[in-house]
């Protein structure tokens, strides 16, 4: 039996892929012609894989163009979509060609903020009671503490949570144009052993993450106080285009509306958006975006209403997407082209990014509900998304 040698399984060459591959094929006869069927250099890969053998291909088409009126994103955008699903890039398209002829879809980011949320025990409730006190104070001389492990970081607020003889603390970081979790990590643990060092009290112990962070989880603590980019978008489609385009009313669409809230309210849904999901996890795939992220930045918040001119407003605000412009996968081949086609590789474009990810978002959401109520939906997926191999 073939092994891979120990100082091999990092080795980021294609000849190191090729012989874990061959590791593979004699343990399990399985042929790994296509995994490793890939277009890039294997050296851009470190930090971002281990045992590297090859690729899961997936399909990747474009949606759009999309017409967004945003403070960081202005003007049309083509969206990449990676995806197994027909019909959701048709949908999307759908969706995006009725915002633009209605003008625009209007995106705002409202917050920014990424956590790292340690915990600290003491012998009683008084105990961590005197150390909340004594952090409050402290707030300056942390920042400068977890200044000092980052150039991109920095500490906004630290949020306090008193259980039993628990302080939990969530430490709120701005993270420039990467999406931060590590970051937030080690210059929340620069801060934490700061604390130990300095507190003039007993603490019985730390962990730093108490689960408030909510790291790739969805949380209503998230909803409320955000992670990563708090973003809105927004529009008022006319009567007549809503008409023309997706053959229903703003009557219908808005009636629909708060039947679906009704039917989520009885399902214990935790938030009233459509299928946010679909649109973030087929743009993430495609720009290099952590994949797992999707757990907290699908949480997707919907509003509409009829307005006095029988026009239908619509907007969707996503109050923890988590996104990166730098960073992570965001360098990796057919990642930083994707990025590329939408101008949003690199520094100080992170925000442009959330803007035309929300608004992506709202267009899907459009269609989809459109689709529901104009009876289209089934007939579709009939059409596009029926797969036989």
């Amino acid at each position: 039996m073939t092994k891979i040698p120990r100082d091999r399984l990092n080795d980021y060459t294609n000849e190191a892929a090729e012989t874990r591959r061959k590791f593979i094929k004699k343990r399990t006869g399985t042929s790994l012609s296509h995994v490793g069927n890939y277009s890039f250099d294997p050296s851009i890969l470190p930090g971002n894989i281990e045992n590297f053998i090859g690729v899961a291909q997936m399909p990747l088409g474009i949606a759009g163009p999309m017409l967004v009126n945003g403070e960081h994103a202005q003007g049309e955008f083509y969206v990449p979509m990676a995806t197994t699903e027909g019909t959701l890039l048709a949908s999307y398209s759908r969706g995006m060609r009725l915002t633009r002829e209605a003008g625009g879809i209007t995106t705002t980011v409202v917050d920014d903020a990424m956590q790292r949320a340690p915990v600290f025990i003491f012998e009683n409730a008084r105990g961590a009671r005197d150390f909340g006190q004594w952090m409050t104070a402290q707030f300056d001389a942390l920042k400068t503490v977890a200044a000092t492990t980052t150039r991109s970081g920095k500490l906004r607020n630290i949020e306090q949570y008193s259980a039993s003889k628990m302080l939990y603390l969530r430490f709120n970081f701005t993270t420039g144009d990467a999406a931060g979790q590590n970051m937030c990590g080690k210059a929340t643990y620069a801060a934490c052993k700061w604390i130990i060092k300095n507190y003039p009290g007993k603490i019985s112990r730390y962990f730093l993450s108490g689960n408030m962070d909510t790291d790739k989880k969805h949380s209503q603590l998230n909803t409320l106080h955000t992670r990563g980019k708090r973003v809105i978008a927004e529009i008022t489609i006319p009567r007549e285009l809503l008409k023309e385009r997706m053959r229903t009313t703003p009557e219908m669409m808005f009636a629909a509306r708060m039947t679906s809230q009704l039917g989520g309210l009885l399902a214990g849904s935790v938030y009233n958006g459509v299928h946010s999901a679909n649109g973030i996890a087929s743009i993430f795939i495609a720009t290099g975006q952590d994949e797992a992220n999707v757990a907290e930045s699908h949480a997707s918040l919907v509003f509409a209403e009829i307005t006095p001119d029988g026009d239908y407003y619509y907007s969707v605000t996503l109050p923890s997407l988590i996104v990166a412009t730098y960073g992570g996968g965001t360098g990796l081949a057919t990642q930083r082209e994707c990025l590329d086609l939408l101008g949003c590789y690199g520094k100080g474009k992170v925000f442009k990014f959330a803007e035309i990810v929300a608004a992506a978002i709202l267009c899907g959401d459009l269609s989809l509900g459109a689709a529901v109520v104009a009876g289209d939906w089934v007939s579709s997926h009939d059409e596009l998304g029926r797969n036989r191999p």
